[in-house]
């Protein structure tokens, strides 16, 4: 069977802190560890009341210190807010901290609004045009250093930490495979191209020295329950800070509410979210979250799910995720 990992938005539910948002996140953790879990990765989002993982290496390492084996890592650094040369120090650092166990899942997207972009970059011209050339200057810092090379990445030289591409679009599905590294999909708020990237990044896919064949990730929204109906009930939390995302109005994570049909303001935001949040997701019970998540992997064909899922109740959101390791091993029988 294909390996499961979490995808953690570090989110903070209202009347909460980001402090409490960290306590969870470490607890999931743990628990992801023990029950099989490949990998771990928290997501760099700006100026987002609900999501406390902004200083995504900073989590990383609060995971990474308070578990053993899990992978650890980014889904993803937004890589144009950064300069290629910190990004490979920072996981230069939480490699040499964690040896064997860190990941570097790099986005081209700023994770923000364009006025928080711009604070963050200062200078936007061509940040995301350069991005080829970011992830070829971040390997570079990766490899050993040359006798006579000005600039190398302490810590960072020879470490060799992986990167994977992420992506909600086609472009880097194309780079993935030119560049010959794993690529994951966002499909988890962008499934509209799923298919079509993935097609593209297995056909045009390059060997290379750290990858001899494609490996794709596929991101699933998983709100699993013991009923369909709390199952439905907790998606409810996700669905309304989405909605409220789109209507410009982020927040915290809300309370789960009884009906959701209430919540829409017109049919077409109902469509929407449903459209970004349900195309590529497995809600209900065990037995139909099996059978979601079977026709996924069927259809996607997929070297791995990355599971993700905004619950607003820590012991439901344990629950989901330990709904969905319980069906990995059925699958796998």
């Amino acid at each position: 069977m294909i390996p499961f990992s979490v995808l953690d938005l570090a989110p903070i539910i209202q009347g909460a802190t980001a402090a409490q948002s960290f306590a969870n996140t470490l607890d999931l953790a743990r628990h992801a560890e023990r029950w099989g879990y490949k990998r771990y990765w928290l997501a760099e989002h700006h100026n987002m009341p609900g999501i406390a993982s902004a200083a995504t290496a900073v989590v990383i390492g609060h995971v990474a210190a308070g578990t053993s084996t899990i992978r650890v890592g980014s889904g993803g650094v937004m890589l144009p807010n950064h300069a290629p040369l910190v990004i490979a120090e920072q996981f230069g650092t939480l490699e040499s901290l964690y040896p064997g166990r860190i990941d570097l899942g790099l986005g081209r997207a700023p994770g923000t609004d364009m006025m928080t972009a711009r604070a963050l970059r200062r200078d936007m011209a061509d940040s995301s045009d350069r991005f080829p050339q970011d992830v070829v200057e971040l390997q570079m810092y990766f490899e050993e250093a040359e006798p006579n090379q000005r600039i190398r990445a302490v810590p960072g030289a020879g470490l060799k930490v992986p990167l994977w591409l992420l992506g909600s679009s086609l472009f880097s599905a194309q780079l993935a495979a030119m560049l010959g590294l794993p690529f994951a999909f966002a499909s988890h708020f962008a499934p509209d191209m799923l298919m079509e990237a993935l097609a593209i990044y297995r056909a045009r896919f390059e060997p290379s020295a750290t990858l001899a064949k494609p490996h794709a990730m596929v991101a699933v929204n998983l709100f699993a329950a013991d009923s369909e109906a709390e199952a439905r009930r907790i998606q409810s939390s996700a669905q309304q800070q989405f909605a409220n995302l789109r209507r410009g109005t982020p927040g915290k994570l809300p309370p789960p509410i009884d009906d959701i049909e209430t919540y829409w303001q017109h049919p077409g935001e109902k469509a929407m979210v449903e459209r970004a949040l349900g195309s590529v997701a497995a809600v209900g019970t065990p037995d139909q979250v099996a059978a979601r998540l079977s026709e996924i992997i069927a259809a996607t064909q997929a070297d791995e799910l990355i599971l993700a899922g905004q619950i607003f109740d820590h012991a439901a959101r344990l629950r989901s995720f330990q709904i969905g390791a319980e069906v990995r091993e059925r699958l796998g029988t």
